[in-house]
């Protein structure tokens, strides 16, 4: 074997090294491993190809939005639209009509002037929300509803707030509603058949009036106005005339006016000359006669078991 080795010695080395590379071969091929990005591919339930294609989209929309972006910034939407507005309006479609349902009491024309004073009159670009809230600032509008019905008419829907009393302020005469909005000024030749409310902040207390009013329905016809003293109380005044001194607070002037509406039924205290009656002092009804009968009576009268008054008169 030695001899073999060196006479063959090349040839040896050449076996073993062709051994050693047959035994390697035996081994079969090397496997390639898999990446995690493989595996995480995997994992998902669509296919590579579909996954390709969203990425594709993705870059799309990205490069979609890079160029909306610099159109804003450059003004062309803007542009566009206007553009879109000057063809829509000289193909008809401009606000040329306006009809104006709703209205009863109010004067309309300030609604034309809302409607046919937008500096852009194109059906298709007129706000809508910017027409509404200017009309919703005039004083007898309490709702408004704006539509378009093309080619150039707008419509206009209005919900008017209804008239309860005149408010007498700082010499002025003003028409109000039930929350004291103010509606319209009137004049003294041209008064509606409403109740005079005269004081400081006696439109906001209008609605608490009419309440305190509903507790005596029989009076409320006969009610002529009401002055708010002292931004506490009320002092009613009766078309026959007189005048009802109320107590401060709701419950207060509800229970005495409760109780003058009761002796009024039982004895007929309105429209017999008596001035005033006085409740402000719920131990106390006093009587103001007139002048003439006060030479001979006291000017002041209480009620049967109360006791005598103080004279003169507060807030």
């Amino acid at each position: 074997m030695a001899e073999a080795r060196i006479r063959r010695g090349g040839t040896a080395r050449l076996a073993r090294t062709t051994g050693a590379r047959g035994r390697s071969g035996g081994r079969g091929r090397t496997v390639k491993r898999r990446s995690w990005v493989d595996s995480l591919l995997d994992l998902l339930p669509f296919s590579e190809e579909t996954l390709q294609r969203m990425a594709s989209w993705a870059i799309v929309g990205i490069v979609l939005a890079g160029v909306i972006g610099i159109a804003m910034l450059l003004g062309l939407p803007a542009m566009a639209g206007q553009k879109a507005s000057q063809l829509a309006a000289n193909a008809g479609f401009e606000v040329e009509k306006v009809e104006v349902r709703g209205v009863e009491r109010m004067d309309e024309l300030p609604i034309y002037n809302i409607a046919l004073g937008q500096v852009n009159r194109s059906m298709l670009a007129l706000d809508l929300p910017k027409v509404r809230g200017e009309m919703l600032k005039l004083g007898w509008v309490k709702d408004a509803r704006i539509s378009r019905r093309l080619p150039d008419t707008l419509v206009v829907d209005i919900v008017e707030r209804d008239p309860v009393a005149v408010w007498q302020h700082d010499g002025q005469l003003q028409l109000i509603d039930v929350a004291g909005v103010v509606l319209q000024s009137v004049s003294a030749g041209a008064m509606p058949d409403l109740p005079l409310v005269v004081g400081p902040n006696a439109n906001l207390q209008t609605a608490d009036l009419n309440k305190l009013m509903e507790n005596a329905p029989a009076l409320k016809p006969m009610l002529a106005g009401a002055t708010w003293v002292g931004n506490r109380r009320w002092d009613l005044r009766f078309q026959s005339g007189e005048t009802l001194s109320l107590p401060e607070g709701d419950k207060p002037s509800a229970t005495a006016l409760v109780n003058f509406a009761r002796m009024d039924g039982v004895n007929r205290l309105l429209g017999r000359g008596i001035v005033k009656f006085d409740m402000r002092d719920p131990d106390r009804f006093v009587l103001r006669l007139p002048q003439g009968q006060a030479n001979d009576q006291s000017g002041e009268k209480p009620a049967a078991n109360t006791d005598a008054p103080a004279k003169g008169e507060e807030g």
